[in-house]
């Protein structure tokens, strides 16, 4: 099958960790797939020399095409395992596109679909639920973890799917801040609606209030991709989220704003000092980030009511905001 595809083979000999198992390695040369190169995985014995014979065989430009400029949105469906991604994206699509399971981690790899919700066509990217933290997974978890990653970093929103039936858990709030530390937009969907009960939805406000209460600035929608209820309006929803996320701010309207921000609400004296906003800018959009230039490092928390205030002036609905600060440097 290797000699058939026509593709460069580097063969490596694994569990060679001394030089006197170097000879046994040898007789791979009868494979027929040219040099052996020892190795021990284990130890990382031969690794280096593996390693560049895999960069002798790459062709110099990639047979991947890269992400095509424009086209359709692309959205990313993430969650924990078994929140019903993939029903989600088979709901939207009309057809069995995502394998569905009751067995968590039936989705490993991406999968990317073109779907039309409401006149609009999207392309949908379903992932592999995330059970753990990538630095904690191992085997094929850890590969679809690093996958689900890219599919984040791909994507210019993100459908956070969370099971509506079950408590808000610490691995919900691990994948809303991966989304937000990517600087996409967001989307949350409370799927499995038809499965909640008046006194779970009343639990389910209360958790909103006090687990999510750092990402106030994202949609909620409460969904049933088994029934399809409420479904369609998953698209204002991403519409929202993504004019947020190109929003832009001149320079002229974001200095007025800061002017008068500072003018209400200075920033309080530190050790006698009292650093002071010269002047800002938007350096970018999606995710919309601001540089202010300062006298002085502001506190944390004062750079957290400027964000909070950007968002109450100007939108930025479904997106995270991103404000830096560069302090003027002191003369020597």
């Amino acid at each position: 099958m290797l000699r058939r595809s026509r593709k460069p083979v580097v063969l490596a000999a694994n569990k060679v960790d001394d030089q006197r198992t170097e000879a046994e390695a040898a007789s791979m040369w009868n494979l027929g797939l040219g040099q052996p190169w020892p190795v021990s995985a284990i130890h990382g014995r031969g690794t280096g020399d593996l390693l560049d014979a895999i960069v002798e065989v790459l062709p110099q430009t990639s047979a991947v095409a890269e992400e095509p400029v424009g086209g359709p949105r692309r959205v990313a469906i993430v969650g924990k395992p078994n929140v019903g991604k993939s029903s989600l994206l088979n709901r939207l699509v009309g057809a069995q596109r995502s394998v569905v399971s009751d067995i968590s981690g039936t989705t490993v790899d991406p999968v990317d679909e073109l779907v039309e919700v409401g006149g609009e066509v999207y392309r949908f990217i379903d992932t592999a639920g995330l059970r753990k933290r990538v630095k904690e997974a191992s085997g094929h978890e850890y590969y679809a973890s690093l996958r689900t990653a890219t599919a984040i970093e791909r994507a210019e929103v993100c459908v956070a799917v969370i099971d509506a039936s079950e408590e808000v858990s610490e691995q919900d709030l691990r994948i809303l801040s991966m989304v937000e530390d990517a600087g996409r937009a967001l989307v949350i969907a409370f799927n499995k609606w038809d499965l909640t009960d008046e006194e779970r939805r009343r639990y389910l406000d209360r958790e909103i209030e006090r687990d999510l209460v750092q990402f106030q600035w994202a949609d909620h929608v409460n969904i049933s991709a088994l029934t399809g209820r409420n479904v369609v309006k998953l698209r204002a929803a991403i519409d929202t989220a993504l004019e947020g996320w190109e929003t832009r701010v001149s320079t002229g309207k974001l200095n007025a704003f800061l002017g008068r921000l500072v003018a209400a609400h200075p920033h309080p004296l530190r050790g006698g000092k009292q650093p002071r906003i010269l002047f800002g800018t938007q350096a970018q959009a999606g995710p919309p980030t601001f540089v202010l230039f300062t006298t002085g490092d502001l506190d944390a928390g004062y750079v957290r009511f400027v964000e909070r205030r950007l968002r109450e002036d100007f939108g930025f609905r479904g997106t995270p905001v991103q404000v830096e600060v560069r302090p003027r440097a002191k003369r020597s």
